[in-house]
């Protein structure tokens, strides 16, 4: 059996593809929809939403950027004030800092990272908005388009930190899309 064209048909892509070509001092701004999952302690089924975001990144090294998020997540549209414990929210805000490591391999581009901030929980049976400092483990793969769009999707897992024993998963995956410039 002749494996040529098998291997030509696997290598060839590869040969022919070119770089994604981070580089240090690039710029990246985007938008991101997507999906939140938040468990409640004393909520037997998980709130899951729609969720909507801006992201900035900028490129420290070849291998580290910095990375803003700012997001919101519409949790539940009929939280019951008269049944429902006051521990549940309708909407979460959050913003986060921090940084991610990029991997490029031609024009896919995987990183990962964590990121800190601040998360804001309204509405729903919750008396007044919660405020609380929290962060985020990230995860994700974009797509180089063209040297300057990029499409992807990035997952993340956010720690409350003073509610951990009540919120104890708030979950996010994103579609992104992005615009890059610089160096």
């Amino acid at each position: 059996m002749n494996k040529a064209p098998l291997v030509l048909s696997a290598v060839l892509p590869l040969a022919i593809a070119r770089g994604a070509g981070a580089v240090e001092q690039e710029h990246q701004l985007g938008l991101d929809v997507g999906v939140p999952i938040l468990t409640i302690a004393d909520k037997a089924t998980p709130d899951v939403g729609a969720a909507f975001g801006l992201h900035y990144g900028y490129g420290i090294t070849d291998q580290f950027n910095l990375l803003i998020e700012a997001q919101y997540a519409l949790l539940a549209l009929a939280a019951d004030n008269k049944g429902d414990p006051p521990t549940h929210p309708a909407q979460l805000w959050n913003a986060d800092v921090g940084a991610t490591y990029v991997l490029d391999v031609l024009r896919w581009v995987p990183y990962f990272g964590a990121l800190a901030g601040a998360y804001v929980m309204t509405g729903g049976t919750l008396a007044s908005p919660l405020f609380m400092p929290g962060g985020q483990l990230v995860v994700g793969l974009d797509y180089l388009v063209t040297p300057k769009w990029a499409v992807g999707f990035e997952f993340s897992e956010h720690f409350l930190l003073t509610e951990l024993s009540l919120y104890t998963s708030y979950t996010t995956g994103f579609a992104r899309t992005e615009f890059r410039w610089g160096k």
